[in-house]
């Protein structure tokens, strides 16, 4: 295991900047969780501690090395794709120790590292299968097998679970944060699914456009996100947004007043956006009209899509309700889970 450190990281392909200037620290045996959208730079990232791309600036150090020109082979990191690239002509026991075997390992060391990592997995009744043979997850657990045999200081995963169905994606998400919580190896994970990231993450990291938004434990980035595109990433349904301005009254739209946090009288008499999340809107008598667009019974609770002045937002409530689309209703926001963000610059107020 190891820390790994990035000191003004940057990557340009010829005069494209794509990664700007990256700072963090991952420490040892922590799971750090790399998220943002499709072109943010995370993969970019990450294929430079892998070493699969080449630094344009900065530092990068796994442990107390520097490894800005090392080889991939000789960073001591072993790495799972998005694509399981497993040999087919391979059973799954050759295929788990082929990195090994490449290495000049002995039969015996790599039978023994081969049948410890498929106790692990539950793959111990596969090793003679073939790939064809093996389910999507069975050879997504042997492309992990693939990287646990090699005992490395880090693991590299890119959006490993993007090729499986929902389901299945919930089962393999938590084999993996199991699989870290065993061997308690530092561990970079990517994805574009902020779902995972919060379930997974000791920490997350926030990217858009090569930049870092905001860096936190998984609550902390819920509970406070830095800016609005944070507000608006972390989060499934998303957090809303209504614009208008702070006033001594409250949060002012055309014909609608929103109470406001204390804080929100540091800032009156600007324009801001005003983020509720989905769970911190209520019904009560005199709250603020919406207009029912589409009402979905979830079973424990019922998500329902509203509109307020031309503005759509999503309430989930834990009752069930009767109403239908075309129906008016009176909602309010919980005034402690209310979020303020700048107009301009997107950044949070107070």
């Amino acid at each position: 295991m190891a820390e790994v450190s990035l000191s003004n990281i940057s990557k340009n392909y010829g005069a494209v900047k794509t990664i700007h200037g990256i700072d963090f620290d991952i420490r040892d045996g922590e799971f750090v969780v790399l998220v943002g959208p499709s072109g943010c730079g995370k993969s970019t990232l990450l294929r430079m501690i892998a070493g699969l791309e080449t630094i344009t600036g900065g530092v990068l150090k796994i442990g107390d090395k520097e490894v800005n020109d090392l080889d991939s082979k000789d960073r001591d990191i072993a790495m799972v794709f998005q694509s399981y690239a497993l040999y087919p002509h391979m059973t799954v026991a050759a295929n788990m120790g082929f990195s090994l075997e490449h290495r000049g390992a002995s039969k015996s060391e790599i039978s023994e590292r081969v049948k410890w990592a498929a106790g692990i997995l539950s793959l111990d009744r596969l090793l003679d299968r073939y790939p064809r043979q093996l389910s999507g997850g069975q050879r997504q657990r042997v492309a992990m097998g693939r990287a646990i045999v090699r005992n490395p200081q880090v693991f590299l995963f890119d959006e490993p679970l993007s090729n499986l169905d929902a389901k299945l994606r919930v089962v393999m998400r938590g084999e993996i944060k199991a699989l870290h919580q065993k061997l308690k190896t530092t561990t970079i994970y990517v994805t574009h699914d902020q779902v995972e990231a919060m379930t997974m993450a000791d920490r997350i990291v926030v990217l858009n456009g090569g930049r870092i938004e905001q860096i936190g434990a998984p609550l902390d980035l819920y509970d406070r996100p830095a800016n609005r595109f944070v507000a608006g990433f972390i989060g499934s349904p998303a957090m809303n947004f209504l614009e208008g301005k702070i006033t001594p009254d409250g949060f002012a739209m055309s014909h609608v007043l929103l109470p406001l946090p204390p804080s929100a009288q540091n800032h009156v008499g600007r324009t801001a956006f005003y983020g509720i999340r989905p769970e911190h809107l209520r019904f009560h008598p005199t709250g603020v009209p919406a207009n029912v667009l589409l009402v979905e019974p979830m079973g424990a609770e019922t998500q329902v899509t509203m509109q307020i002045e031309g503005s759509q937002i999503v309430g989930i409530f834990r009752q069930r309700v009767t109403f239908s689309p075309g129906s008016v209703i009176t909602i309010l926001p919980d005034v402690s889970e209310a979020h303020l963000f700048a107009s301009d610059t997107g950044d949070r107020l107070g």
